[in-house]
């Protein structure tokens, strides 16, 4: 991998653009516009669509589901949940079915790709790692930081009044979005936890997938393991959502194309033990899954989630292996839920883990913008939809 992707030009006028934002000079809407969207009619979306909302509608009750047993051991879930282990939401940050910091970064990195989406459309280029490290740093801001790159506060996702909470956010994140010097720069940390490749779905909807992926995760995230991970988990994700393969040739195919670069060495490991326990039909339980790890670094959260969506016939199936075991059950939670969702749609969640979901008609917006916009969006052009893109998605 280059600096900063060799099939993205360098954005030369973003730094300018940013400070005119900043200063409410730009031509974006400010933060007192309203611009939140409307909720969509999900009986007239495309399949592709329907899809994409069932992938990060999957992915956050998934981190909903585990968010209230993360920190727990598998005795701990036994004894307070039965034998059975935790197969409901409960009670977590006051409230059933709240998201974590896994959610909230996921739907910034929606919105940072598709304002990336609206200035390459816009100018004809975009340094597409830039726009989404300016993203992450709003989710900053909704942690209770505030950034020494000063992003603007505009587009509508911050509205979210919801989002302004604080639900264990990573270390590794906080620290290394804190440090940023510019935006688009890598973390020069040495970390591979899975705070990278917990957050990329959305990337398998636009631009490249694997290449979008792993330089988003490396803003924060410096181990060749926590953002190659990262990359290979869009790019699975991408050809569920394009090519509908089944998850077990997705992953092969994803492994051939990108398994034989330097650094990807521990994350084809695990997904080979991982593919071989599926062919001889052993199942994910709580020591099977203490033996593959934790779910704490990357990879071995791509590859817990990658084993219960396998072993799983059903999303529901899938989600709840997933977070029922002694490691960072909401983050487990999340990939197999991004994996199943694709896959099966969001008719396949079931209806009371939605009904508990918060910022669930946030969650469904993004997600449609994800496919919507980039067939609608034209650049340059003064219609009242066309303005209304922009305000809600300005390119920077």
């Amino acid at each position: 991998m280059t600096d900063f992707m060799q099939w993205a030009e360098r954005d030369g006028n973003l730094v300018d653009d940013l400070a005119d934002a900043r200063s409410g000079q730009g031509d974006g809407a400010s933060t007192s516009a309203d611009v939140t969207p409307s909720a969509p009619d999900l009986t007239k979306l495309s399949s592709d669509a329907r899809r994409a909302v069932g992938c990060l509608l999957g992915g956050a009750v998934g981190d909903a589901l585990g968010a209230r047993v993360e920190f727990m051991s598998w005795e701990e879930i036994r004894r307070g949940f039965g034998e059975r282990g935790i197969r409901s939401m409960a009670p977590a940050y006051g409230r059933r079915g709240a998201i974590t910091d896994d959610t909230q970064m996921m739907l910034f990195t929606a919105e940072g790709l598709l304002r990336a989406l609206v200035r390459m459309r816009d100018n004809g280029s975009c340094h597409i790692p830039a726009v989404l490290h300016h993203a992450l740093q709003r989710w900053l801001i909704t942690q209770g930081v505030e950034p020494r790159l000063s992003p603007s506060r505009d587009g509508w996702l911050m509205g979210e009044q919801a989002l302004w909470s604080q639900r264990a956010p990573g270390n590794t994140c906080l620290s290394a979005l804190t440090a940023s010097k510019d935006f688009g720069t890598w973390a020069t940390n040495d970390s591979k936890g899975c705070g990278g490749v917990m957050r990329v779905a959305p990337c398998a909807f636009l631009f490249d997938a694997f290449e979008v992926a792993a330089e988003s995760a490396r803003l924060t995230h410096g181990h060749p393991t926590g953002y190659l991970a990262a990359g290979l988990f869009a790019d699975v994700l991408h050809r569920l959502w394009k090519q509908q393969q089944p998850l077990e040739r997705a992953v092969v195919d994803a492994l051939q194309e990108h398994g034989g670069k330097d650094g990807m060495q521990e994350t084809r490991d695990i997904l080979e033990r991982v593919l071989w326990l599926h062919h001889r039909q052993l199942r994910p339980d709580p020591a099977a899954i203490a033996r593959l790890g934790g779910g704490w670094v990357a990879e071995e959260a791509l590859a817990i989630g990658v084993w219960c969506a396998l072993a799983a016939d059903s999303l529901e199936e899938g989600i709840v292996l997933a977070v029922n075991h002694s490691g960072d059950s909401d983050s487990t939670g999340m990939i197999a839920g991004n994996i199943l969702g694709l896959i099966h749609g969001p008719q396949a969640i079931p209806r009371v883990w939605l009904d508990d979901l918060e910022l669930r008609e946030v969650i469904t917006r993004i997600a449609v913008d994800l496919t919507d916009i980039p067939a609608r969006y034209e650049p340059l052009n003064d219609e009242p939809e066309q303005q209304q893109i922009r305000a809600r998605y300005p390119g920077w």
